[in-house]
């Protein structure tokens, strides 16, 4: 599978184009939680500016009095043109896709489709900590299979964790189920990794697939994250991996382009899958926003030039907060994503205790993520959100060293 390079856009970086003045005119939950005098690194909006194709997308929209239920495939076909010029895969097929109202309720709802009330799932922690709610709140059962060290998938500890789950399913004692049993376990895979920013690469993907065969163990990925890889680092979508084929996936244009308001997602099912994605109730498609089906639309069709600019940015924010750390913070451990616009912290040698982001927020006035939802290995962490000010992110890890020297 071959990928197109980024190239460079000759459109401004979205990160300088805003003040923190007219950043804080904003509503939404980044800017309301927390007091005026508090810079907010934790939840993951990004500070700028919409993309000009989706704004007059919208634009044009509203004038029509174009805002009733969404309808057609046009955002799946936008989704595979741009999977197929950015990421080399020609391999996502429209008519096995969903519109759902957004990656988290889509993975519910795949979920819904492949397992039943107490069923295992497979996480890996840290990560996301909806993925340890939302399975909980679905009257599954999370397993955990913990990242390796370097943040990274550990197989070893997923097949573990495969086996216990479909021993659990197959009342075959725990660590001695078959290879080839079939229980009903799913996988949530993220991917790329939030906190860690890891991409996954194909030789990994190929091995959780095999894997997840061998286990009868349905995979569902939540690859939101998918357009926002960084330079020197590929994404890979899952369901192009050999063996990926009972495979489901959601995609989204809401992280890349800061649509998180302007709800929709779309639900992807590898050939065998296929039937699995045709039971979705038909009332999970109401709940999508039309608008936000035409401004994903509008993102993935004509926005791509925009995109490169964001990442190009937050290529040189990654490499300000890099060296901010190393002149202020030299104790944190940090291993640079190659992903996502978030920053997995290791506080631990700073003496903070297990909520280290309870300390910053109250002494130093910066809102970052505990990492103690984040499930195991979190405890000690804090996730940060590179998606800002470059003067912002400067003063914020200013705050934060304050801090630490006690002041």
């Amino acid at each position: 599978m071959t990928r197109t390079p980024h190239e460079t856009s000759g459109e401004p970086n979205p990160l300088r184009a805003l003040t923190l003045d007219r950043l804080r005119r904003r509503t939404s939950m980044k800017w309301r939680t927390y007091p005026e005098d508090v810079l907010p690194l934790w939840v993951a909006e990004m500070d700028v500016p919409l993309a000009e194709p989706v704004v007059r997308a919208l634009t044009d929209a509203l004038a029509l009095g174009d805002t009733g239920y969404p309808a057609g495939t046009a955002y799946a076909e936008a989704l595979a043109a741009f999977a197929d010029k950015r990421w080399g895969w020609d391999g996502l097929a429209v008519e096995r896709t969903a519109i759902v109202p957004d990656v988290m309720l889509g993975v519910v709802e795949m979920l819904k489709l492949v397992t039943g009330p107490g069923d295992p799932v497979v996480v890996n922690p840290p990560v996301y900590p909806p993925f340890h709610q939302f399975v909980t709140h679905l009257d599954r059962r999370v397993v955990e299979a913990p990242l390796g060290a370097d943040g990274r998938l550990d197989l070893a500890a997923l097949e573990e964790a495969f086996q216990r789950a479909v021993a659990d399913r197959t009342g075959l004692p725990s660590g001695a189920a078959r290879p080839g049993s079939r229980g009903r376990a799913a996988y949530l895979l993220c991917n790329p990794q939030n906190p860690t920013g890891a991409a996954h690469t194909a030789e990994e993907l190929s091995a959780v697939a095999a894997l997840a065969e061998r286990y009868g163990v349905r995979v569902v990925a939540d690859e939101i994250h998918a357009p926002l890889v960084l330079p020197g680092a590929d994404f890979v979508p899952y369901l192009s991996v050999p063996g990926a084929e009972r495979g489901l996936s959601l995609m989204s244009a809401s992280k890349a382009w800061n649509l998180a308001g302007l709800k929709a997602a779309l639900a992807l099912a590898g050939p065998g899958a296929a039937a699995d994605l045709a039971r979705l109730p038909e009332e999970v498609g109401d709940g999508p926003s039309h608008l936000g089906v035409i401004a994903h639309t509008a993102a993935l069709r004509d926005g791509t030039a925009w995109l490169d600019a964001l990442l190009a940015g937050l290529e040189d924010n990654r490499r300000l907060f890099a060296g901010l750390l190393a002149e202020h913070l030299p104790a944190v451990r940090h291993r640079p994503g190659e992903a996502t616009y978030l920053a997995w912290l290791d506080c631990r040698p700073l003496g903070l205790g297990d909520d280290p982001a309870q300390v910053f927020l109250h002494r130093g006035r910066v809102a970052l993520n505990s990492g103690l939802p984040f499930g195991t290995g979190g405890a000690g962490h804090v996730r940060l959100n590179l998606a800002t000010l470059p003067e912002v992110l400067t003063e914020a890890v200013r705050r934060m060293a304050a801090v630490v020297r006690g002041e």
